[in-house]
């Protein structure tokens, strides 16, 4: 039997989640750099995300952040541009949703980035029939049951 020469198993790649809990400063964009929301996750580390710029992009998730920081649809990320390929970009930090939101006060993001929905752009046609899902009856009604 081979013996074990590694430093640990699957718990300490694991590791402990600290980062959670600590503020950390904000970061805003350079020049090469642009704000995006996450439109849907692509699998291998790839998801495609609309810029702020209006440009729809496939991101790259960078090695660092690879399965320590999870991203989902409609995230606010930052990504950082290539200037040999406009079609794609590198994910160079995720924003904590209250980060999101001072982003969005200090007048970096534009006012009609949707911040806490799950997907980006595709809502907006299940706001027209909502209003079907709660009906008010009156006590006249309820008798005639």
């Amino acid at each position: 039997m081979p013996k074990n020469k590694g430093k640990g198993g699957k718990n300490r790649k694991r590791g402990k989640n600290e980062a959670d809990d600590e503020k950390r400063e904000l970061v805003f964009k350079e020049d090469g750099q642009e704000y995006a929301q996450v439109l849907r996750m692509l699998g291998n580390g790839r998801c495609e995300a609309t810029c702020i710029d209006g440009t729809k992009r496939l991101c790259h998730i960078r090695g660092k952040m690879h399965k320590k920081v999870w991203i989902a649809a409609g995230d606010i990320i930052l990504v950082g541009l290539r200037d040999y390929q406009d079609d794609k970009a590198d994910v160079i930090l995720k924003y904590m949703p209250d980060e999101a939101r001072l982003l969005k006060a200090y007048g970096e993001l534009p006012e009609n980035t949707r911040l806490n929905e799950g997907i980006a752009g595709g809502l907006d046609e299940e706001e027209d029939g909502g209003g079907d899902d709660y009906i008010e009856f009156e006590d006249e009604d309820i008798d005639k049951i």
